[in-house]
């Protein structure tokens, strides 16, 4: 790891996990692999592309095919989500909010 590298960079879209631990040893093609899901080869295309995001729904659909944990899928998805966001931290610009309090004279104030 050079010092640009942070821990977050290392973090793995789960449909990396899904295609080199289940769709590839199993010979899938990525049209078998919609089919046994029950989705379009499309939509598998595009998150075994990491295009698109994991969805709940498609979390309990390999569970029931594969048999992989819908919450361990779900928590890499988050985990990748706020790694993703982390890097992004710089370009947000909001000052931290400081709470100014009201004077007891104010109108509205008890």
């Amino acid at each position: 790891m050079n010092d640009t590298d942070s821990p977050t960079d290392r973090l793995l879209h789960p449909a990396h996990f899904v295609r080199t631990e289940v769709i590839t040893p199993l010979g899938l093609s990525v049209t078998e692999a919609a089919k046994a899901l029950g989705i379009t080869r499309q939509a598998m295309s595009n998150f075994l592309n990491e295009q698109t995001a994991l969805s709940t729904e498609m979390a309990i659909r390999l569970e029931k095919a594969f048999g992989i944990s819908m919450k361990k899928l779900m928590r890499m998805q988050n985990t990748y989500d706020i790694a993703q966001a982390y890097k992004k931290v710089g370009k947000i610009k909001v000052q931290p909010y400081v709470h100014k309090a009201k004077s007891k004279s104010q109108p509205g104030v008890m």
